[in-house]
């Protein structure tokens, strides 16, 4: 029987959405079946580019029906932005291959800055190649400067025509080979400071486009490309001054949600082929799942796994509710992109603890899997980056709680406008949010709910008598170990809501909140081996470690779940 907590494309039907949705979902999952596997891992290891699969998304209208929203759809009512759907796909292609969500994921960064522009006529164009099946790219990070978009130096001189000539290189740029429409971040060179940024369209195939390399050796094509005096017409501005600014690290909002349910995807596939391999493995006369250390390994990565589904279930349903008066997403978004794809690193880790060797044998998933889910932490911006971002919303989240009405689970057919009308980048520590608590006392019951509920108010305690001080406050390696602890918190927070949502098995929950007690004690002790740790704070470290509640008869039913993965799926040779 297949656990309905993990995705298997045996089982697969996403009848929670409307039938063009469900369609869609279905046939890529029945296209990757057919390919089968052996033809995956033969491109995967050849790096073949995607044509193929674009073909069929062009064929299917995949990326024009997922990827095109509301107000740019005419008469078309299956098209439009709706984060849940692009989510379950997200989870498709980590499923079957990092290199698909690749070429899609970098085509909605290309789209954001088109879809946040009141240029109508890029808008319409943009539609236009959605339909015709084209990819898209985004333009913004550079060999020298990463993504510091204050020092980029793509330069636009004025033509005196009312447009630019476009002159300088990009780095880092995904479907730079093949993009029927790349946004380009630059500067204008005759006017200084913010008010000269802009962002603007190109096309890959105009030839004063020159595409240098693939910086990677990968089917994924990361390009380096050059712009030399590239034409850059009024009807190719997408946006101007701070709105450029405010464009680029709005897209970064919209596109780094999707790094977490692609980690998930990878994670589904490679457990079962982890728990099969392993379950079926006779060493010194018994299966490899008969020693203890084993079980609790592979039952880490299965509890670990579904808290990362459960989160990014539950911060869908916020992204999707966001609003000028609503901006709690600005947090839970980073917290997917971090949080979500580091655990997704555990997982896999612990999984291949137990299978050893196999990990690397070219005829599994397992070895792309264990390759490529070192990535996604690190795109869309480092842990430590977004780590940092979200120590910005602790003093609030934590201490000083709002109003809301309850946000309800979001798999309407809805179009989430507002991910292109987010506004200013700006004003991140005066966002509220609703009383973490709350979530924790609906399941004060559960034992190591409450055991992690002590460190969580251990925490609070923390910050209103032991807070960095101003000289701590530059010391980013304190801080980041401080992020840790904030960021464990806001994480069962939104796996215990989404576990009310759903009725979650209550000794699943008990197992992974024994893991979130260990590792909040992990934390705590690497925050009392710091350097610049104060007594008073290597003191509160030490107090907050805590032993998770042991019930082994628990942990053998949540074992059952795992064991009965063996088998439970086999892609199609």
């Amino acid at each position: 029987m297949a656990d309905p907590l993990l995705f298997n494309p045996r089982t697969y039907d996403p009848a929670h959405f409307d039938p063009e949705t469900r369609r869609l979902l279905r046939a890529t999952v029945d296209w990757f079946e057919e390919r089968g596997k052996r033809k995956l891992i033969e491109d995967y290891r050849s790096r073949a580019w995607l044509a193929d699969f674009l073909a069929f998304s062009a064929k299917e209208g995949l990326f024009a029906t997922f990827l095109t929203p509301a107000a740019a759809a005419g008469e078309q009512q299956d098209k439009r932005w709706d984060t849940a759907r692009i989510a379950a796909l997200n989870e498709i292609f980590g499923f079957y291959g990092l290199d698909y969500w690749y070429a899609w994921q970098v085509t909605i960064l290309g789209l954001g800055p088109v879809w946040q522009s009141d240029n109508a006529a890029a808008r319409a164009r943009a539609a236009e190649l959605l339909s015709e099946g084209e990819v898209f790219a985004f333009g913004l990070s550079e060999k020298s400067h990463g993504a510091d978009i204050y020092s980029t130096d793509m330069l636009l001189e004025p033509d005196g025509k009312g447009g630019f000539r476009a002159s300088g290189s990009k780095y880092y740029i995904g479907n730079g080979n093949a993009a029927g429409l790349v946004s380009v971040f630059g500067r204008r060179t005759d006017v200084e400071g913010p008010d000269g940024y802009v962002f603007f369209a190109a096309d890959s195939r105009h030839p004063a486009y020159h595409l240098v390399k693939n910086v990677v050796d990968s089917s994924k094509y990361v390009s380096e490309f050059r712009l030399d005096g590239y034409p850059v017409a009024p009807d190719d501005i997408l946006h101007t001054g701070r709105a450029a600014f405010d464009a680029a690290l709005n897209t970064v909002n919209v596109g780094k949600f999707n790094l977490c349910t692609a980690s998930i995807g990878i994670c589904e596939h490679a457990m079962y082929e982890a728990v099969t391999h392993a379950h079926n493995r006779i060493l010194y006369g018994r299966p490899v799942t008969a020693f203890p250390h084993v079980r609790r390994e592979l039952t880490d990565a299965y509890v670990r796994l579904v808290g990362m589904k459960l989160f990014s279930d539950r911060a869908v349903d916020y992204f999707r509710s966001a609003g000028p008066d609503d901006r709690r997403y600005l947090l839970f978004n980073p917290m997917t992109k971090m949080k979500v794809t580091t655990e997704g690193e555990k997982v896999i880790d612990l999984m291949w603890d137990v299978i050893a060797a196999k990990g690397f044998e070219k005829d599994t998933y397992f070895a792309q899997a264990a390759t490529e889910i070192r990535g996604l932490p690190k795109l869309e911006g480092t842990v430590h980056v977004n780590l940092a971002l979200i120590l910005k919303f602790m003093g609030n989240h934590l201490l000083n709680p709002a109003e809301y009405a309850p946000v309800p689970t979001r798999l309407d057919a809805a179009d989430d406008a507002f991910l292109f009308r987010q506004g200013p980048a700006r004003g991140l520590g005066s966002i509220r949010f609703h009383d973490w608590r709350a979530a924790y006392d609906a399941y004060a019951h559960v034992p190591n709910v409450g055991r992690f509920r002590e460190q969580a108010d251990a925490l609070c305690a923390f910050v209103t008598t032991a807070a960095p001080g101003e000289e701590q406050s530059r010391d980013l390696d304190l801080l980041l170990a401080v992020g840790q602890l904030f960021a464990l918190v806001v994480h069962g927070q939104l796996i215990l809501e989404q576990a009310g949502l759903t009725e979650l098995d209550e000794d699943v929950l008990d197992e992974l909140f024994a893991v979130l007690v260990r590792d909040f004690s992990a934390h705590a002790v690497e925050l009392h081996g710091k350097d610049s740790a104060t007594a008073e704070q290597q003191s509160w470290a030490l107090g907050a470690v805590r032993r998770p509640v042991v019930d082994d008869a628990r942990s053998a039913r949540v074992w059952e779940r795992v064991e009965a993965l063996s088998g439970a799926y086999e892609m199609a040779p």
